[in-house]
C-alpha cells in the first residue's frame, strides 16, 4: 500500500540510496549529488531543509522569486519510493507563470509501472481538495507518456502546451484536474 509521508529520518536511507543512484526529486536539474552532499553532512538539517524550505527559488534563468507555500512528502509503501509536492498561491486556483504546476512527483526507477504515481497522485489530489482547491494543474513532457497516462486518469483534461524554458526545444503539456 502507498502512502504519503513527511520526510523523515527512518526514510532517509532509501531516499539517500536512490540519490547515489542518480535518481532526482527534481524534474527540472539534476539535483541528486548536492542533496546526497547535504544529507550526508547533516542528516537532521537535511530534514528541516525539506520540511521548512529556504523562502526564495532560483528560476531556470538565475531569477530569485519568493516560494509558494506547500509541502513536500515522501511516497512509501514501507521504504522510500519518490517524492511528490504541492505548491500554491492560497485564495487561488491560478500559479505565477513561473510555476508549471501545482504538483509535481518523482517515482525512483526501481518502483516504476507498479502504479505508486498514480497512487501518489490520487492522495495529493485529497490533500488539496483539503485544503479548498478547486483543480489544479500539472504539467510533463510531451514525450513522457508514462506521465500523461497518470495526470489523464487521475482526471487531467489537457489544456495546452508550451516550450518548456529551461530546456529549449522541449514541449511541455499543460493539464487542469478538477477537484
Amino acid at each position: 500500500m502507498v502512502s504519503l509521508v513527511r520526510p523523515c529520518l527512518a526514510l532517509l536511507p532509501g531516499f539517500a540510496a536512490a540519490l547515489a543512484q542518480g535518481w532526482s526529486p527534481d524534474n527540472t536539474r539534476d539535483v541528486s549529488a548536492e542533496q546526497l552532499a547535504a544529507l550526508r553532512e547533516d542528516p537532521e538539517a537535511f530534514i528541516d531543509s525539506q520540511l521548512n524550505p529556504p523562502p526564495t527559488i532560483t528560476l531556470w534563468d538565475g531569477r530569485q522569486v519568493p516560494r509558494l507555500p506547500g509541502f513536500r512528502h515522501w511516497i512509501s509503501d514501507g521504504e522510500f519510493c519518490g517524492s511528490i509536492g504541492f505548491r500554491h498561491q492560497p485564495g487561488t486556483d491560478e500559479l505565477p507563470a513561473h510555476v508549471l504546476g501545482h504538483i509535481g512527483y518523482a517515482v525512483v526507477p526501481w518502483k516504476r509501472g507498479r502504479g505508486y504515481a498514480g497512487a501518489a497522485l490520487a492522495l495529493m489530489l485529497t490533500e488539496a481538495r483539503g485544503l479548498g482547491m478547486g483543480r489544479v494543474m500539472l504539467t510533463c513532457a510531451e514525450s513522457n507518456a508514462i506521465s500523461r497516462r497518470v495526470i489523464e486518469r487521475a482526471g487531467g483534461v489537457l489544456e495546452r502546451s508550451f516550450d518548456h524554458p529551461a530546456f529549449p526545444g522541449d514541449t511541455d503539456l499543460v493539464f487542469w484536474i478538477a477537484l
